[in-house]
């Protein structure tokens, strides 16, 4: 059993390693906690950011409404392993469970009867929460934490790989994109680069909007005003 796990691990991460975007790292992450977790029907990935709940990646609508769910009610299991970073939590009877009294009946309408979920970190930052959902009643066995916990844990790396890379993937189209806007410009108007590299950034500035969204109202229209 424990050569099995850990080979479905291994494929599981040579998998999130070759998606193409950091939506489809997500996406896989969440296919795999129901794949590789016993007693898991449904899973989603929830974030906190600036005060709000999101949810990045489910499976189903039955994922996706327990996440706003607690961003609506302002509790539940997931919003406590993100804000406490809270490594796991395991709910086997959610009608029972008395933590999150306006999640817990509004959580057994949804028809989730038990929960698992953990904490997606790294050692620089927290990034989320992956929560998984059944039907039943003490649906995930005892040793399922452990599984899930590796399967966590080589999702959070993961996650922060393909977050970085969408990252520089969307610094070099805002470089590409600047510099296409300033080549207009400099045609357009027979400026140097610097005083067209200027225009744009103090267009940015008193319009209180992104240096790239101004590049590309250049690059579409051909004016700096759009």
């Amino acid at each position: 059993m424990a050569d099995d796990l850990s080979t479905a691990l291994a494929d599981m991460a040579r998998d999130l390693l070759a998606q193409p975007t950091l939506q489809a790292t997500l996406d896989r992450i969440v296919a795999h906690a129901v794949d590789l977790v016993d007693g898991c029907e449904s899973a989603g990935i929830l974030i906190v950011r600036r005060g709000e709940t999101q949810s990045l990646a489910a499976t189903d609508d039955l994922a996706r409404e327990s996440d706003m769910l607690q961003g609506e009610v302002g509790e539940g299991p997931c919003l406590d392993a993100t804000l406490r970073a809270e490594q796991i939590f395991r709910i086997p009877d959610v009608a029972n469970d008395k933590r999150w009294p306006k999640y817990g009946p509004r959580a057994v309408d949804l028809g989730i009867h038990s929960a698992l979920g953990f904490l997606l970190f790294t050692e620089d930052e927290n990034l989320g929460a992956l929560n998984m959902y059944a039907r039943r009643t003490h649906a995930f066995p005892e040793d399922t934490g452990h599984a899930g916990w590796l399967l966590a844990s080589h999702a959070a790396v993961a996650f922060a790989n393909a977050r970085t890379d969408d990252q520089l993937r969307a610094a070099v189209a805002t470089r590409q994109e600047i510099g296409e806007a300033v080549g207009i410009l400099m045609e357009r108007y027979k400026m140097p680069e610097e005083r067209a590299f200027d225009l744009l950034r103090r267009e940015s500035q008193n319009r209180n909007i992104k240096l790239r969204d101004v590049a590309r109202t250049v690059t579409e229209t051909g004016e700096v005003g759009g």
